[in-house]
């Protein structure tokens, strides 16, 4: 392979800031700072906002859109009944 053409592969630990999930994987992000992990290693840290262990799609705290005041079921009654109905014969 040709020399200095390639990002740097390494593990990077990734933090969740709203509950301080982390986990580890292999990525090429550029990060400032660095973290000591439980096992002893140093890795770098990348920071997020949220993680599958925080948002709420992942977490079961998401509304659905049918039961948020009932839009869903206004705009059926309101086109649902302009389609013409025809039986093949």
């Amino acid at each position: 392979m040709k020399e200095g053409i390639h990002p740097n592969y390494r593990e990077v630990c990734f933090q969740d800031m709203s509950n301080n999930f982390k986990f580890v994987t292999r990525s090429c992000a550029n990060t400032k700072e660095m973290i000591k992990m439980e096992d002893g290693r140093e890795l770098p840290l990348y920071k997020l906002d949220t993680t599958s262990e925080s948002h709420p799609f992942y977490t079961g705290t998401q509304k659905s859109v049918d039961n948020m005041g009932g839009r869903v079921e206004k705009f059926r009654n309101r086109f649902g009944k302009t389609a013409v109905k025809t039986e093949a014969a």
